[in-house]
């Protein structure tokens, strides 16, 4: 069954496609409020960040297999597509 996923991981496990936040981004923002918090910053006045870049990765192998065809303007967007 066709399914879109949150986390990249799963579309390179076998699942057709995902579209979600990216974990390096997400890591490097962690790093950030790290340096802040040791800097003297109270965690409590930091601001709550969300995401900044989100990743479409698309499994053409898997979507080839369910007898599905991606549209090539999708398959541009693409941050990454897994033959």
């Amino acid at each position: 069954m066709p399914a879109m996923y949150s986390l990249r991981e799963f579309v390179a496990s076998g699942g057709m496609m995902s579209y979600g936040g990216s974990f390096t981004d997400a890591y490097r923002q962690v790093g950030v409020y790290a340096s802040r918090i040791l800097k003297g910053e109270k965690p409590g006045d930091l601001p709550i960040m969300l995401p900044t870049k989100f990743e479409l990765v698309i499994n053409s192998k898997t979507a080839k297999a369910l007898g599905l065809t991606v549209p090539d303007a999708l398959l541009a967007r693409a941050d990454e597509v897994i033959e």
